[in-house]
Order: structure tokens, then C-alpha cells, then sequence
């Protein structure tokens, strides 16, 4: 079998792309490269260079390809439109092709964020989509479109990831960098909110299950992991790096001033940060989800615990130089 994927070149689907090179289920695996190869780097892939505008493009790509795993999107962006054009028209773009060449088996990443935040209970796929930020906003009007384009003979697996982490991860990173300096960042009281995380190999575990479905329709998952809280997090790196740090507890109020300033600051210089006035519109909020759906209709089981998954992050960083 042939697989085209889409965000290669990123963190989840980098590690994607390792698992389908290793499977003996697919002889070729096509990955759509915009500029640099990045973690595909002297992987035996296919390089396709493009990106999801390019449609002649996209339509050789998937000649005689089988299954489809679009992880591409952006999820840091200054304005609605850049946005709405990578996460919303792009989907658009591939689901099109695809329908066109015929091709019915495709797995889509979205993220708890278009579902937006829980309130004391963990999110399922029947609760009402209230993202509470523009990218949230972004892969809830992607989810919509995916229904609108969809054809009848296809079966979409739309996956729903909380906060995902793991080796080549370069957001939650900025915390663990932070830690070695003896200080750990807590929003709220340390046990609230809570939120969802899930190691990036359960979530590999988790697209695979989704693309062995090939009933048609539109279908919905969550795929998360434990739900824990920033305490939980601050001992478990505490007792991986062997070192004690002090808890700066932020209140929401000041968490949203403190992005602000980061967020102002660095636009005097051209730039967009990580931590932004929408990522501190999340941040102060309760973020959980249930995979009791994908447990019960695809057979996902999370098999990372948090320590193991934090520990041999923390490992990765420190061995790669980043720690």
C-alpha cells in the first residue's frame, strides 16, 4: 500500500512517518515537503515538494495512493485569515482531490481546542464545538468543511489530540526548559485547572486504529491520554532531573497580562511567540477530554503513562542537546 502524508515534517507527524517507514503494511510512504526536510531528513519517504495550494501538484501526488493522513496546519498565527488558509482551505483542497482520484481512506487531525474547554467533566464527541481562540475556531470551521466536501464514498476519521508531547516537541518544551532554571510556572493553584495530555506514540497508536476503519461517513475521536494537573507535572520532571524548583503560581489574570506584553513586545520585532494572548485565553481554562469512543469503536488504549511518557521526554531533550 501507498500513504501520503501530510506534516512530515512536524512533530506528531515526524513520528508518523517513522512507524508507517517500519510498517511492512506500506511500500512507499509520499510526504509533502514545503522547504526543509527537517526530521524526514535521509528517510527512506518519497519527497513530494508542494504544499496543500498547489493542486496540480497534489493531484500527481496521490495517484495510486491508499491512504491519506493530513497532520499539516498551523497552530500559531497573528490573524484569522492565515488561519482560516492552512487549516480550513487547505483540508478543502486535499479532501477534493482526493474524492476527484478516488481515494476514500483518510485520517485528519484536529485538536481538543475545536472542541474548546471542559467544565468538571471531560469532553466527549457529543457535546456542543465551542473553541474559545482563533485556532480552535480554525479547526472547528476545518471539521465543518470536512462534512460540507466530503464524498459519499469516503470514510474520514477526524482525530481530536488534547495537548500532546514527546521527543521533537518544541512547545510544552519551553516549560521543561524553564525548570532547569529552578523555576516551574503554574497557572491557578497547581491542581486547577486540569487538562488532558497524551504522549505523541499514543497518538501515532491512535491514527493507525483509525485508518484500519473503513466504515463510510465522518467519524470522531478523541485520542487522549491521562488527566492530570501542572503539580502532577512540576514532581514527575522534578524527580526525572533530579532537581527541586521553585512554583510561581500565576493567577489567570496576570497569565493573560504577562502574554500580552510577550505578545507586543516581540511584534516590534516581526515576530509571533508561542506564548500569545490566544494561547493565554486557553491556558487559564480546564482542558479534558474522554477516548472512551476510540477505546470502544477503534480499540485505542493509551499505553504511556505521564511518568514514562515525561521521563523519556526529558531524556530526549537532555540527549539531543536541548536540555
Amino acid at each position: 500500500m501507498k500513504a501520503f502524508v501530510t506534516g512530515g515534517t512536524g512533530f506528531i507527524g515526524s513520528h508518523l512517518a517513522d512507524r508507517l517507514i517500519k510498517s511492512e503494511e506500506f511500500d512507499e510512504v509520499k510526504c509533502l515537503v514545503r522547504s526543509s526536510e527537517k526530521w524526514l531528513e535521509g528517510k527512506p519517504v518519497t519527497v513530494v515538494k508542494g504544499d496543500l495550494n498547489n493542486l496540480p501538484v497534489l493531484q500527481e501526488a496521490l495517484t495510486d495512493v491508499d491512504v491519506i493522513f493530513h497532520l499539516a496546519g498551523v497552530v500559531s498565527a497573528p490573524t484569522k485569515d492565515q488561519f482560516v488558509r492552512a487549516n480550513v482551505d487547505a483540508t478543502e483542497n486535499l479532501i477534493r482531490i482526493a474524492n476527484k482520484t478516488g481515494i476514500s481512506n483518510i485520517v485528519i487531525l484536529s485538536s481538543l481546542a475545536a472542541a474548546g474547554p471542559s467544565n468538571g467533566l471531560p469532553k466527549t464527541e457529543l457535546d456542543p464545538m465551542q473553541p474559545v481562540s482563533i485556532y480552535g475556531e480554525s479547526k472547528m470551521l476545518m471539521e465543518e468543511k470536512i462534512r460540507e466536501t466530503a464524498g459519499s464514498e469516503m470514510s474520514i476519521k477526524v482525530l481530536r489530540p488534547p495537548a500532546v508531547y514527546g521527543p521533537r516537541e518544541d512547545q510544552i518544551y519551553t516549560l521543561f526548559k524553564i525548570m532547569t532554571y529552578g523555576v516551574t510556572p503554574i497557572v491557578g493553584d497547581g491542581t486547577s485547572p486540569k487538562l488532558s495530555m497524551v504522549y505523541v506514540a499514543d497518538v501515532i497508536s491512535g491514527i493507525e486504529k483509525a485508518s484500519k476503519l473503513d466504515t463510510k461517513g465522518i467519524h470522531t475521536y478523541f485520542i487522549s491520554g491521562q488527566i492530570t494537573c501542572w503539580k502532577e507535572i512540576k514532581q514527575i520532571s522534578e524527580t526525572v532531573l533530579g532537581k527541586k524548583s521553585i512554583a510561581l503560581k500565576l493567577p489567570p489574570g496576570l497569565v493573560k497580562k504577562v502574554a500580552g506584553f510577550i505578545e507586543t513586545t516581540a511584534s516590534l520585532f516581526g515576530s509571533y511567540p508561542v506564548v500569545n494572548r490566544e494561547k493565554a485565553r486557553e491556558m487559564v481554562l480546564e482542558w479534558t477530554c474522554s477516548y472512551g469512543k476510540a477505546e470502544n469503536e477503534l480499540g485505542y488504549q493509551p499505553q504511556v503513562t505521564l511518568e514514562e511518557g515525561i521521563s523519556r521526554t526529558l531524556h530526549w531533550y537532555k540527549k539531543n542537546n536541548w536540555l
